[in-house]
């Protein structure tokens, strides 16, 4: 599965120097890369960045958000957003510390205020992590979870909590108990998931494809979430805070997808012996894919978080994207930033497809995906320090040199 930023130089190669990448498949902003069996890019859009705060990003003790750290009051609702029941926010204790006594904070208005003491324990955990030796790992900073699909429900229990059937179809991935009353404590009881690792309690979800001539869905058959660094160094660095929710992509953007544009699905193998190929028809929302190819589609989530929030009433006015300098001064904490690297079995016809999320113009620009992220804090804490901080590649078991 793919993972490379076009906008980064390209590395040189060796075994255990950074693998190399990938082109832009189909000049759509995709890169894609071989690598025996596995791919590795990011994709970075333009988030329209606000004024960094390198030196947050070097002191990461000082950093809001972490323990120690002045804590803001939530915001009230954005211009134009709705006020709906937000979810309880809930955290995993980390490994060695007690859960906290505090009662959950309520939101209002769509700010979901972080539980400070359960943050300030997982922090203190992640602290405490020694990194194991790198050994023979490559120097991708990374880690991840591949899932398998769940259950399709038309809910979303980031935009519409509470309210069953209110939202177009969604394909979910990972914990099999989502449904629209779905909480971050609900994700800590009901442990069930279609991912591995299975210390990942998260949901994972993105409008249903359908078949355009048929109406059937054509579900994902691979849906791996990359945790990385977009960056070229990992100072700062710290833990993604468990109950964090949050969406890529716009539902609401239903135009055409033009050869070009960026958020195209593409085709794309990977197999044995460094095969790939990609094909494209006229319509550049829906390609129509080469034998062995099939569609993909890949969302990228920011990297910096603003240390207070769990949601905000957008579901992205929390997050920001950063740069190599550091991260904006109103999202100072510097956080993995998850990738979602989507397979569909579906190779592509005259007809085309839609998205549950845009039925009737059938544009794949509305395509979108949430997150609703949930570890045990001991695995993510270790996984954080291990393969991000200390910029090595890991895979579903985490830290394990030995398999690269």
């Amino acid at each position: 599965m793919p993972s490379s930023t076009p906008s980064e130089p390209t590395p040189g190669p060796g075994r255990h120097a950074r693998r190399s990448r990938g082109r832009a498949a189909a000049a759509a902003g995709v890169a894609v890369v071989l690598i025996t069996g596995a791919a590795v890019w990011t994709s970075r859009p333009d988030p329209g960045r606000q004024p960094r705060n390198a030196a947050a990003d070097r002191a990461p003790a000082s950093e809001p958000g972490a323990p120690g750290a002045a804590t803001a009051a939530p915001g009230t609702s954005l211009p134009g957003s709705a006020s709906a029941p937000a979810s309880v926010a809930a955290s995993a204790p980390a490994a060695g510390t007690s859960p906290a006594a505090a009662k959950p904070a309520v939101a209002r208005g769509g700010w979901v205020p972080i539980d400070r003491a359960a943050w300030n324990a997982q922090v203190a955990g992640y602290r405490r992590t020694k990194a194991d030796p790198p050994v023979n790992a490559g120097n991708l900073p990374e880690f991840r979870a591949d899932c398998k699909y769940s259950h399709r429900r038309p809910d979303d229990p980031i935009v519409a909590p509470g309210l069953p059937g209110a939202s177009h179809m969604h394909s979910f991935v990972g914990n099999k108990a989502v449904d629209a009353h779905t909480t971050a404590e609900d994700l800590t009881k009901f442990t069930a998931t279609t991912c591995m690792p299975t210390v990942d309690h998260s949901a994972y979800w993105v409008p249903t494809l359908y078949e355009a001539a048929t109406k059937k869905p054509a579900e994902t058959t691979g849906f791996r979430v990359y945790y990385r660094s977009l960056r070229k160094n990992s100072t700062g660095i710290l833990p993604i805070p468990n109950g964090l929710r949050m969406i890529a992509g716009d539902a609401k953007k239903k135009v055409p997808t033009p050869r070009g544009a960026q958020g195209q699905f593409y085709c794309a193998f990977y197999g044995p012996g460094d095969i790939d190929g990609y094909a494209r028809s006229d319509n550049g929302n829906w390609p129509i894919c080469a034998e062995p190819a099939s569609l993909h589609f890949m969302l990228q989530f920011p990297d910096c978080w603003d240390g207070k929030h769990l949601d905000s009433p957008d579901h992205k006015g929390h997050v920001a994207f950063g740069d190599d300098e550091g991260c904006p001064a109103a999202h100072p904490v510097r956080i993995p930033a998850l990738t979602f690297d989507i397979a569909y079995g579906a190779k592509g016809t005259r007809a085309g497809y839609y998205l549950s999320s845009d039925p009737d113009g059938r544009s794949a620009s509305s395509m979108h995906g949430d997150a609703f992220v949930m570890w045990d804090a001991g695995a993510m804490n270790q996984r954080v320090r291990n393969c991000i901080a200390q910029r090595r590649t890991c895979n579903n078991d985490g830290y394990d040199p030995f398999s690269y």
